[in-house]
């Protein structure tokens, strides 16, 4: 028998991937295609997703040719930007507006408002969540309110995250979502694994318009026949970060992975049971298996690579994001130099959605690679704000693994354990939220008994260990602190 593969669908913010896996979980193959970002006004930001969905079964049959055909494929895997929101009509297949995309602050006033009338502990109580144009209940509000069509279309109208856009897009008309995923909308009672009448009455959401929630491994669905030549089973859906800790491996409560992408997002596996945060961490499924869920408390940064996309494309002062890590290492410090990378609000634990950037400690003496130091150093400050609200929650890190396009930056990985104090681990695959859509599709299909089985399929990791002194760390920490509480002062 010829050797089987994994085909995974990596939907991301800015591009699309397919990916094809061996199930020793060596990547034998990646195509890739840019995604078209519309900001239609301050704070909005949209996407095409009819251009997700035709870009990503272009790269699908790319991969498939690669690996010899669809019968070559034992299952596909879906991981996705989770929050992003897609409406459309089951009738004729088409979106009723833009999807809205999860950096999109255009419904920050609504949550204000509903934060206000004292429904937010209503909200954190179900969901895990809290009130935030972040996640996806009041972006569907938004569309229902502001596109005409879409409350006209009564039972016609269905409304899902990306990979539930994708699974009915590519299936001809299955509508569902994995747990994780659904645990992202702020309409599921994570508890119970079901979206939940009071939240759905909050919001004004239809039932009817929602997908069914299902696991995140198992049998759902083929693919249409004319897609790839044959149908192909899908077997894995995951919300992007779940998927990234996935194939990291916290598969056991108090492991803490960080991808380090657009965002960076930090979640750490709580086990069998939600936890409550009293430091304004999320409470999200990480998982759902043969019905029963496993949990993690995250943290979401909301500008981590994006501020060094900032960086070449608005200012100007970098040609490359590959420039970064010389020119970190170029200059002794950043003097004083710190920047405060709000670009599209600040996320957890400040929830501060209105916050806009800062860029202080400016002199005669300041560059383009102070600026740059600066930039990448607000990665590990941020992280260390977390560090102190997971330890509030009783999360302390004993160490943190990391991916995502910016962990590649030896200079970031190792700022990062400077700062935080604990040893940082690399995985020799950095592509882990693929890594984990493929081990889930792999645990689907039948080609791993489990997720402890299927952890086989990441690699050796590089560790980096701290080596800062005590009074640098906390003159960095202060100095950030202090900033942030003039931010926070300024903009009440």
């Amino acid at each position: 028998m010829r050797e089987q593969f994994i085909l995974v669908l990596d939907e991301g913010t800015t591009s699309t991937r397919a990916m094809i896996f061996a199930p020793d979980g060596a990547i034998v193959g990646k195509c890739q295609a840019e995604l078209t970002q519309y900001y239609p006004a301050p704070g909005w930001v949209e996407h095409d997703a009819i251009e997700i969905r035709d870009r990503t079964i272009a790269c699908a049959r790319q991969m498939i040719e690669r690996a010899g055909g669809a019968d070559r494929i034992a299952a596909i895997g879906i991981a996705n930007q989770r929050e992003t929101i897609v409406a459309w009509d089951r009738s004729t297949g088409q979106p009723v507006s833009r999807a809205i995309v999860w950096q999109d602050r255009r419904t920050a006033a609504r949550c204000d408002a509903l934060r206000d009338a004292g429904h937010e502990p209503l909200v954190s109580r179900r969901s895990g969540l809290v009130l935030d144009p972040y996640f996806s209940a009041t972006k569907i509000s938004w569309i229902l309110d502001n596109v005409p069509e879409a409350r006209a279309l009564g039972d016609r109208l269905a409304v899902g995250t990306v990979e539930s856009w994708l699974l009915w897009s590519l299936t001809g008309g299955l509508h569902a979502s994995d747990a994780s995923n659904a645990s992202r909308t702020m309409l599921m009672d994570i508890a119970k694994g079901q979206w939940d009448d009071e939240l759905l009455a909050l919001h004004d959401v239809p039932r009817l318009a929602l997908p069914e929630i299902v696991d995140c491994a198992g049998n759902f669905g083929v693919t249409s026949p004319e897609l790839f030549g044959s149908p192909i089973r899908i077997c894995g859906l995951v919300g992007d970060q779940q998927a990234a800790a996935i194939g990291q491996s916290c598969l056991a409560p108090g492991q803490v992975k960080a991808t380090l992408g657009t965002g960076a997002f930090i979640l750490c596996n709580t086990g069998a049971q939600p936890v409550a945060s009293g430091h304004r961490l999320l409470g999200t499924v990480l998982f759902q298996l043969d019905g029963e869920r496993s949990y993690a408390l995250e943290g979401s940064i909301f500008v981590a690579g994006s501020v060094v996309q900032w960086l070449r494309d608005r200012l100007g002062i970098i040609a490359s994001a590959a420039e970064t890590e010389t020119l970190a290492r170029s200059v002794r410090d950043s003097g004083g130099v710190m920047i405060i990378p709000a670009l599209s609000g600040l996320g957890a634990p400040h929830w501060r959605p209105d916050a806009r950037a800062i860029v202080a400690g400016l002199s005669h003496g300041s560059g383009r690679a102070e600026i740059v130091r600066a930039a990448l150093e607000s990665i590990a400050h941020q992280l260390s704000d977390l560090q102190r609200a997971y330890a509030g929650d009783g999360c302390v890190w004993q160490s943190l693994r990391i991916d995502g396009g910016m962990s590649a930056n030896n200079w970031i990985a190792q700022d990062i354990a400077d700062m935080l104090d604990v040893t940082v681990q690399r995985p020799d695959n950095v592509e882990t939220t693929a890594l984990g859509a493929a081990m889930l599709a792999a645990m689907g299909c039948g080609l791993m008994s489990s997720l402890d089985e299927a952890a086989s399929m990441q690699r050796s990791a590089a560790s980096f260990t701290p080596g800062m002194e005590n009074n640098v760390r906390k003159a960095r920490m202060d100095g950030w602190r202090s900033l942030m509480a003039v931010h926070a002062a300024s903009s009440s």
